[in-house]
């Protein structure tokens, strides 16, 4: 089947309701069914009620709302569902349908204004630095700190990422030379350029040893994963058009746009065509420019020489387990790079589960419905604890910051979440 009829299909919510067999095997996966066992509130459930909703059999009201609103788009029923049914993209089109009726909540507009606009963006993180410790406490390591107040967006009992003087990108010239052999550019997320910069900085770190030169992409902007999970289609719209524009312009000097960032990735080279299914001109622009794009890993491990490089290096003692993000493993196929870079210098100790939903979510989901989030993040802490892990990684920012919340709640306090590229550039250093 053609890219073109698939994506047909897809945004057929009736042929995707029809087809649909109800043999229940994506009920075990399914993360909100695991903490709300609830039939609406399940993939085929999602699939009845959305195909109802097409034929106009349901009326999109707050209670649809709610359902539609529970999903955690991990993906886990596309994964096992014997007719691969993309329940997740055909629930994104349904929020873009909830936010038109009811509108989006004034801190969520907010924060997707943010996103569009990298100098208010820069602007309002240089500021919550500088009174940071106004409103939220920090702790002993700086990388986290609790809020003061409860607000939508900030839970006085949860674990959020501190902020940085300086962003990644206004940290660094645009350019940098590491002996001109090679050049790739580098898409950084806003949680590694705002919160985590230490993943740029070890990304940078690598390609120094691989003599790559590194292009930082200063005029990127979100690649809009945030306000597509939430049905903000106008700001998807803005953001992807830009960064397709943006990335066209580079040149063929640049091999390869690389993300230390499984959500942003998949959004750049996945979910970029799947929103412009109705704009042919814009999903051809998309697929050609974001076939360079890989997760970091991805490209360092099959297009350099760093696993050489890392056997070289001495082994580490220290106990890591590794969890797959939902944008990684499921979506683009990427697992077993990071493994095999992170496994030269330090132990793997697997968890019982590492494909398991951390139960980030999305926005909606870390803001009104955050208790499904605490829930799903419960397991998933309890399997690293088990591991006696002193360090658990993922490729993806969304995830650390769910993963640590998920610890501290279960007061773990021996596990420290670690970036692979962070790993990878410690491991060189020795």
């Amino acid at each position: 089947m053609s890219v073109d009829k698939k994506l047909d299909e897809i945004f057929n919510f009736d042929k995707t309701a029809d087809d649909c067999v109800k043999c229940g095997k994506c009920i075990p996966v399914c993360t909100i069914h695991k903490v709300n066992a609830d039939e609406v509130t399940s993939p085929r459930g999602f699939i009845d009620l959305l195909g109802a909703y097409k034929r106009g059999h349901l009326e999109l009201d707050k209670t649809a709302k709610d359902i539609f609103e529970s999903c955690f788009l991990c993906t886990n029923c596309v994964d096992v569902c014997p007719k691969s049914l993309p329940t997740d993209m055909v629930i994104e089109q349904a929020r873009a349908d909830i936010a038109q009726k009811f509108g989006i909540a004034w801190y969520k507009k907010l924060f997707f204004l943010l996103l569009r606009h990298r100098w208010l963006n820069d602007l309002a993180f240089k500021l919550g630095w500088a009174f940071q410790t106004c409103g939220f406490k920090i702790k002993s390591d700086i990388d986290s700190m609790k809020s003061r107040f409860n607000l939508p967006m900030l839970k006085v009992d949860r674990l959020l990422p501190s902020l940085r003087k300086t962003s990644f990108l206004n940290a660094y010239p645009e350019n940098i030379d590491n002996g001109g052999k090679r050049k790739v550019a580098i898409f950084i997320g806003c949680l590694a350029n705002y919160n985590y910069r230490s993943i740029g900085d070890s990304l940078l770190e690598i390609l120094d040893v691989l003599e790559i030169d590194a292009f930082l992409a200063k005029d990127q902007k979100c690649c809009g994963a945030p306000a597509y999970f939430t049905g903000d289609f106008d700001t998807v719209d803005y953001n992807a058009k830009h960064n397709i524009r943006y990335f066209e312009s580079l040149g063929d000097d640049i091999e390869a746009i690389i993300v230390p960032e499984a959500t942003c990735s998949a959004m750049l080279k996945i979910d970029y065509e799947h929103f412009f299914h109705d704009q042919p001109d814009w999903k051809a622009r998309a697929k050609s420019v974001m076939s360079k794009v890989y997760m970091a890993t991805e490209w360092l491990q099959n297009h350099t020489d760093l696993e050489k490089i890392l056997e070289e290096k001495k082994q580490n003692t220290r106990i890591v387990t590794y969890h797959d993000p939902c944008h990684a493993r499921k979506m683009q196929g990427v697992y077993q790079e990071p493994r095999n870079l992170i496994s030269k210098n330090y132990k793997i100790v697997e968890m019982s589960d590492p494909n398991a939903c951390c139960g980030f979510g999305g926005i909606t989901m870390q803001t009104e419905k955050h208790h499904f989030a605490k829930a799903a993040g419960a397991p998933k802490a309890a399997m690293i604890e088990k591991t006696g892990a002193d360090v658990v990684s993922a490729e993806c920012s969304a995830c650390r910051m769910q993963i640590n919340a998920s610890m501290d709640y279960s007061g773990n306090e021996k596990t420290v979440f670690k970036n692979p590229i962070e790993l990878i550039a410690e491991a060189l250093k020795k």
